[in-house]
C-alpha cells in the first residue's frame, strides 16, 4: 500500500483506448427499446433522425471494447487521465479507519465528467456532416460540456437550460455562451411544446423531461442538426467508462481493492462510468465490491420509483425504456443539484439495481450541502451538488467503519466542482436552504399517466 501519498496519477499515454461496454458481460440482455407510436422494438432507422449511425451502432454492440477514435482521445489529452486522491484529511476529520478515495473529474475545461461523452458525440456528428446539435441541461455541467465540445469539433450548439437551474446558475449559462452556443431558458418561447407550457404555466420551473422535449423538437425541424445527450443512454454511459478504467489503475497504485463504490445518480452518467468498469470486472470472476447509487429524496427513482416502461421526455416524444421511474409528468422540486432532478433512470443501471448488482440510497439536500461544506473544510475542493449526494453516502459508510472498529476501503467519484454554485452554497450557510421531502403525491399522480403504456 502507498502510505504517504496523498494522490494517484496516471501519465498521458494511460488514457484508455477503447470505452468498456457492459452489455458484453451482462448476465441476461437488456430489455428493448420500444417505439414510443408503435409500442414495437426499434431498429437503428428509427433514431437515425436524432443520432449519427456510428453512436447507433454502439447501442447495439455486443463487443466488450469499443476503440476511442483519435481526435477524442487527443481531445481527452486536456484533462486525462484525471487524478485519484485518498482523502486523508476527511479520514482524519471522520476518526475513521476506514480509507476513503474519490476519483476527481472537476479538472475537465468545463468542470465536470461530462466532457468524457460530449467531445465523442461531437465527433461522430461532425464525421457525418452534422452542423448543429440540440440538447438540454439541468445544472448546466452538461450544457458545458457540449459548449465546449462544440467548440473543439466546429459545430453549432443550442442548449435548452432547465428554468430553475438557469435561474439559479447564471454564469453556467455565460460560461455556454462563452463556448459559442447558445442557451434558453426552458420551458421556452422557441418550440411549440415550449409555448403550449407557457401558456397554461407562465411560471413553470422546468425540468429534464421537458427540456428533452424541446430539444428533440428543435432537431427534427432544424436541418443539419442532430440531438446530443448527456445521460440515460447507452452510448453516454459507455464514454463515461474512461473513470472506472483509470480508477482500477490508480487503486493498484495505492495497493488496495474497494470495499465500496459510489456514484452519484441522475440519469447514470457518472455513476456507470465508475462502476461498470468494477462491475463488470466482478461479473467476469474478479473482485466485486457493494456498488451503490446515492440520489435526491426529491426525486428518488431508483429508490421508489417504478420499474416499467416510460417515456424520457414529458411529450412522450422519445422512444419507450423499461427503467425506474417516477413517472414522465413528475416535476420534481427545485434542488440545485440539477443534474439529478430527473424522473427516470438509466435503463442499464435500472436493470442492474432490480438484478441486485447494485444498492440505492435517497439523500435530503440540506444533508448533502452540510457534507458538501464538511468535505471542502477538509480536502480543500468546493463539490458540486450532485456529488455531495455521493460524499454523503461515503461519509455514512467510514462511520459505519468506524462504529464498527474495522477498515473498510471507500471509493467514490467527485463529478464537478461547485465553483458556479457558491449561490446555492450561501443558501445552505445563511440557513435557508430548503429540504424537500419525497413528493409521493405528486409521484402518485404522474405514475397514473403510465396506465396504458407496456410493463415489461
Amino acid at each position: 500500500m502507498a502510505a504517504d501519498r496523498t494522490k494517484f496519477i496516471l501519465d498521458e499515454d494511460r488514457i484508455p483506448r477503447s470505452w468498456y461496454n457492459i452489455a458484453a458481460d451482462l448476465p441476461t440482455p437488456a430489455p428493448p427499446v420500444l417505439h414510443p407510436g408503435t409500442g414495437q422494438p426499434i431498429g437503428p432507422a428509427d433514431l437515425a433522425p436524432l443520432f449519427p449511425m456510428e453512436l447507433i451502432k454502439q447501442v447495439v454492440s455486443q463487443d466488450r471494447e469499443i476503440e476511442i477514435p483519435d481526435p477524442v482521445r487527443d481531445a481527452y489529452a486536456l484533462y486525462r487521465p484525471s487524478p485519484l486522491f485518498r482523502a486523508r484529511r476527511l479520514e482524519a476529520a471522520l476518526d475513521t479507519p476506514a480509507h476513503i478515495y474519490y476519483k476527481y473529474e472537476g479538472g475537465s475545461p468545463s468542470g465536470s465528467h461530462k466532457p468524457n461523452t460530449a467531445l465523442a458525440q461531437a465527433y461522430y456528428n461532425k464525421a457525418e456532416g452534422v452542423t448543429r446539435l440540440a440538447t438540454e441541461t439541468g445544472a448546466g455541467q452538461w450544457g458545458s460540456a457540449l459548449a465546449f465540445a462544440g467548440a473543439m469539433f466546429g459545430l453549432e450548439v443550442k442548449v435548452f437550460m432547465v428554468r430553475s437551474s438557469y435561474d439559479q446558475k447564471p454564469y453556467r449559462r455565460v460560461l455556454m455562451e462563452t463556448y459559442g452556443a447558445s442557451v434558453v431558458a426552458s420551458p421556452s418561447p422557441d418550440t411549440q411544446y415550449g409555448r403550449s407550457v407557457l401558456a397554461e404555466t407562465p411560471s413553470h420551473t422546468g425540468s429534464l423531461g421537458l427540456a428533452i422535449s424541446e430539444a428533440i423538437e428543435d432537431t427534427v425541424s432544424h436541418p443539419g442538426t442532430k440531438y446530443s445527450l448527456g445521460s440515460v443512454f447507452d452510448f453516454v454511459l459507455l464514454h463515461q467508462t474512461v473513470i472506472g478504467q483509470e480508477a482500477i489503475e490508480q487503486m493498484a497504485l495505492a495497493g488496495e481493492e474497494p470495499d465500496v463504490v459510489i456514484g452519484c445518480a441522475g440519469g447514470g452518467s457518472n455513476f456507470a462510468g465508475l462502476t461498470f468498469p468494477f462491475i463488470g470486472r466482478g461479473l467476469r470472476g474478479g473482485p466485486k465490491p457493494r456498488i451503490i447509487a446515492a440520489e435526491p429524496e426529491a426525486a428518488p427513482s431508483l429508490t421508489k420509483g417504478v420499474y416499467r416502461y416510460d417515456f424520457g421526455d414529458t411529450a412522450r416524444m422519445t422512444p419507450l425504456v423499461k427503467m425506474h421511474t417516477l413517472g414522465h409528468d413528475f416535476i420534481p422540486e427545485p434542488i440545485h443539484a440539477g443534474g439529478l432532478r430527473y424522473h427516470g433512470m438509466s435503463p442499464l443501471v435500472s436493470m442492474l439495481k432490480e438484478q441486485g448488482l447494485i444498492e440505492a440510497r435517497a439523500v435530503h439536500q440540506r444533508a448533502s450541502f452540510e457534507v458538501g461544506v464538511q468535505f471542502a473544510r477538509a480536502e480543500g475542493i468546493l463539490p458540486a451538488p450532485e456529488p455531495t449526494h455521493a460524499i454523503k453516502v461515503a461519509i455514512d459508510e467510514a462511520m459505519e467503519a468506524r462504529a464498527e472498529g474495522r477498515p473498510r476501503v471507500i471509493l467514490f467519484n467527485l463529478c464537478g466542482h461547485g465553483h458556479f454554485d457558491l449561490s446555492a452554497y450561501e443558501r445552505y450557510l445563511s440557513g435557508k436552504l430548503e429540504d424537500y421531502e419525497y413528493p409521493a403525491e405528486k409521484v402518485a399522480d404522474a405514475l397514473k399517466a403510465l396506465e396504458g403504456l407496456p410493463v415489461g
